[in-house]
């Protein structure tokens, strides 16, 4: 398990996420798709990152892996989130951790992929709970997924030393 040195995540900042969470759950394989989507709008070279998109010429809302994937990822983004204050620190399984800090190490993801990835979320979650949406909610997913990106990026780091 990995631990972020930051802010403490208070409990309005997790009462925002599990609400809101609560509310996209059971959409959560269309808002994965569209969370997806929207990276791919604003960042379009971002499809060379994932080889099931690399050489396919199907429609990314056709592609029998993106759906799958796309869900899993935000089921997981979310999920960590929910937990972050109970447990203190991102909770994701630590071979779970490890693997995703493998993987995006290995495909070259930057800072920017974060930053898009990070943007598309709050704007996909913005979308899905438009009536709950504030600055508050906001800021409450944008500091979980920050300390989600924190634990992703040091295993990253653990892969570049030899």
């Amino acid at each position: 398990m990995a631990a972020y040195e930051g802010k403490v995540f208070t409990e309005e900042q997790e009462a925002l996420v599990v609400k809101s969470w609560t509310v996209m759950k059971k959409n959560s394989a269309e808002l994965g798709l569209n969370f997806f989507l929207k990276i791919f709008e604003i960042a379009p070279s971002a499809k060379k990152l994932f080889s099931f998109l690399r050489d396919s010429d199907v429609p990314l809302e056709q592609n029998t892996k993106l759906k799958p994937h796309a869900m899993s990822v935000f089921v997981m983004t979310c999920e960590s989130a929910v937990q972050l204050r109970k447990a203190g620190k991102v909770t994701v399984r630590e071979t779970t951790l490890k693997k995703l800090g493998a993987t995006h190490f290995k495909y070259g993801v930057v800072d920017e992929h974060f930053e898009v990835t990070k943007f598309a979320l709050l704007e996909t979650i913005k979308g899905a709970v438009p009536e709950m949406w504030s600055a508050e909610m906001k800021n409450a997913w944008g500091e979980a997924y920050d300390r989600l990106v924190a634990a992703i990026k040091a295993e990253m780091v653990a892969c570049s030393q030899p």
